[in-house]
């Protein structure tokens, strides 16, 4: 899945030859998932349609301060600027370049562009000589300097009937060049980390088994978000109905205790971080009946044993593992979590308490505390699962980049 999925692009355009690219641009903005806002200089509107832009973009085109159909709506630059995750000026033209250099402000583009706190990559589109000119030298050395990357122009035929470079980058080319460039700064580059997720079902008969009420979403929001932090992510899942949104995420479905037991030892060795976010059942019936139980008796027993202890087994083989565990307690929680860290050389608890409204399973929110190996506790506010995913994670990137 593209590093794009989920991303606010501004694209800006300006008035080049080359804007009738744009169009197949956007389109492959929104295929990799991404948001797209469409904002144009006035020349750009000779060369490409607001419209088609708009109907591919699922978003109004902007291209003035003031939009006199709407009702003289103001549309404002500020709000714009901050709402992009990255921009994008394609094509960018000599003359738009060189207002960007020297801060010219005389369109909704440029007042965007000057307003936002996101990375900018231009891709030039001109003519040969105009892209040699010493004047354009300096201004890509200038918006450089910025902080700015340029998406380097291509060599080829020119509107001008003369061939050489200064051509604007195919669109399949700038979306890779994007991917690459955002891909190699993602703090989780290279790590692999396995989670786990949702409950196990012990097996009573064919149709009865031993659950609970985790729906897995803790461990899919911590799969997917490491995941567009750029690693390498196995996610070993109980039953649940939920989906991931990232294809790059390896998902092995298990049902019981043992399947994910057997799953998570398989893997673990070549792993760098294990969350361990799975409610797994601490007990299975000894014995699974052959055919459905039937209902005769007032009274009916059912013998348990232990299932295998996933996180105490990855903590006893643990060598460089970073090993996360999940403590749901109900009384006497920081003393059980501390106790949970020593007993199963763990790195960090993420403890949730079911005293907390809002926390547990089910729900779209939890409240945690932190508590490292060194008994340093952090409580957190509650927040959405999303949230807390990303906390978790941002302990990860601490770890190794400390």
């Amino acid at each position: 899945m593209s590093v794009l999925r989920g991303k606010k692009i501004i694209l800006g355009v300006s008035g080049g030859i080359a804007a009738y690219k744009t169009a197949n641009l956007v389109r492959l903005f929104i295929k990799a998932g991404a948001h797209v806002q469409v904002i144009m200089t006035p020349a750009s509107l000779d060369f490409v349609t607001p419209l088609t832009l708009a109907t591919l973009s699922k978003n109004p085109v902007f291209s003035e301060f003031y939009d006199e159909e709407n009702g003289s709506k103001w549309n404002n630059h500020v709000d714009l600027g901050l709402w992009g995750d990255i921009m994008v000026i394609a094509p960018a033209t000599a003359n738009t370049l060189s207002k960007m250099a020297n801060g010219t402000c005389d369109n909704l583009l440029l007042a965007t562009y000057l307003s936002a706190k996101c990375p900018v990559y231009f891709a030039p589109a001109m003519d040969l000589d105009m892209y040699k000119h010493p004047s354009t030298l300096q201004t890509f050395a200038t918006l450089t300097q910025y902080g700015n990357t340029i998406i380097p122009a291509e060599s080829g035929e020119l509107a001008s009937g003369l061939s050489g470079e200064g051509r604007m980058a195919e669109p399949e080319n700038i979306v890779a060049f994007l991917e690459a460039d955002i891909s190699k700064n993602l703090p989780l580059k290279g790590k692999k980390i396995l989670i786990t997720a949702g409950p196990t079902y012990e097996a009573i008969d064919p149709v009865r088994f031993i659950g609970n009420h985790s729906s897995g979403k803790m461990g899919y929001d911590l799969a997917n978000e490491a995941a567009g932090l750029g690693a390498e992510v196995i996610l070993v899942s109980g039953p649940t109905s939920l989906k991931l949104n990232n294809d790059s995420i390896k998902l092995i479905n298990v049902v019981t205790a043992k399947e994910m037991y057997d799953a998570c030892i398989i893997q673990y060795e070549h792993m760098d971080v294990v969350i361990a976010a799975a409610a797994v059942a601490d007990y299975r019936p000894k014995t699974t009946a052959d055919q459905k139980i039937k209902k005769s008796e007032n009274v009916f027993s059912i013998e348990l044993e232990k299932t295998n202890d996933i996180l105490a087994t990855l903590g006893e083989l643990k060598k460089n593992q970073f090993l996360i565990g999940f403590a749901l307690e109900t009384e006497n929680e920081i003393e059980n979590a501390k106790l949970k860290i020593q007993k199963k050389n763990l790195d960090l608890i993420v403890l949730n308490s079911l005293q907390d409204a809002g926390a547990g399973f089910g729900g779209l929110t939890n409240k945690v505390t932190f508590i490292d190996n060194n008994f340093n506790i952090e409580p957190k506010e509650l927040k959405l699962k999303e949230e807390v995913a990303s906390d978790i994670l941002n302990k990860i990137i601490n770890h190794y980049h400390a």
